[in-house]
């Protein structure tokens, strides 16, 4: 049993490589956004137990809408499934699920089920999963900053705009799987001191261990924030910024994958 954390720490994923997990098998790409699925639900189900408080997860972005018309279907229907599916779950596990992104191009059904999962999953406590579906790191900044109005733009003022578009608390760690380094518009702003974690593994590959070690590796980096490091390793700033915003150390256990 994983131990309980007093953490606020922030991990966001990159849910990459399912087509090239499908095709490496000879299968569909189809069957390698079902086994994503599954590696996602692997993960929310380790994320309380090892410090995570928030995970959000890039499911599809706005420049998806460029795939083949089959494939996004097949996607779409798929985030209906899992929310349906696991909506009763999540809640009974003390998980709190919000979708952020736009609603307004999505089919029929989905931005309802977004909607019941977000209302009755609210009082969740153990995690907050945020799935970002139709999402644009670009389109969030521009009307964050839309919203702002004329005068003087402070970073607190559009901070607050951005966070009544649905952003989250500043990313600690960001993960991408399938093997790419890059962002792919996936939370410009909140990953500004985001330490960035890299695999090559597919994400239907990428177990509750990988997650561990994406987090030791965490724990290893010398967040400095702007500022010098201390003989210790970490600045006074870094750890005045550490004690006010999140717990950099969880106890990670390690030990056999679920």
């Amino acid at each position: 049993m994983e131990s309980q954390v007093d953490s606020r720490l922030h991990v966001a994923v990159i849910m990459d490589g399912n087509g090239r997990w499908a095709a490496a098998r000879s299968l569909p790409r189809t069957a390698g956004h079902h086994a994503g699925i599954d590696a996602l639900r692997r993960m929310v189900e380790c994320a309380p137990g090892i410090g995570i408080a928030t995970l959000t997860v890039y499911a599809f972005s706005s420049d998806n809408w460029r795939r083949p018309p089959a494939e996004v279907s097949a996607l779409m229907a798929m985030l209906k499934g899992y929310l349906r599916d696991e909506i009763i779950r999540l809640v009974e596990a003390g998980i709190r699920l919000t979708a952020i992104g736009r609603r307004d191009r999505l089919p029929d059904g989905l931005s309802a089920l977004i909607d019941d999962a977000e209302v009755v999953s609210a009082g969740g406590s153990k995690l907050h999963l945020r799935i970002a579906i139709d999402y644009s790191g670009r389109d969030a900044i521009l009307a964050a900053a839309a919203a702002c109005g004329p005068g003087p733009l402070t970073r607190d003022a559009f901070s607050r705009q951005l966070a009544a578009g649905a952003a989250g608390p500043d990313v600690d760690l960001l993960i991408r799987t399938g093997g790419e380094k890059r962002l792919s518009d996936f939370l410009l702003w909140e990953a500004a001191y985001a330490e960035l974690y890299f695999t090559d593994l597919p994400w239907p590959d990428f177990g509750p261990d990988d997650l561990r070690q994406a987090l030791r590796a965490f724990q290893g980096r010398d967040r400095r924030f702007g500022g010098l490091p201390s003989v210790g390793g970490t600045s006074n700033a870094a750890r005045t910024t550490q004690a006010d915003r999140m717990s950099l150390a969880p106890r990670v256990r390690t030990g056999g994958r679920n």
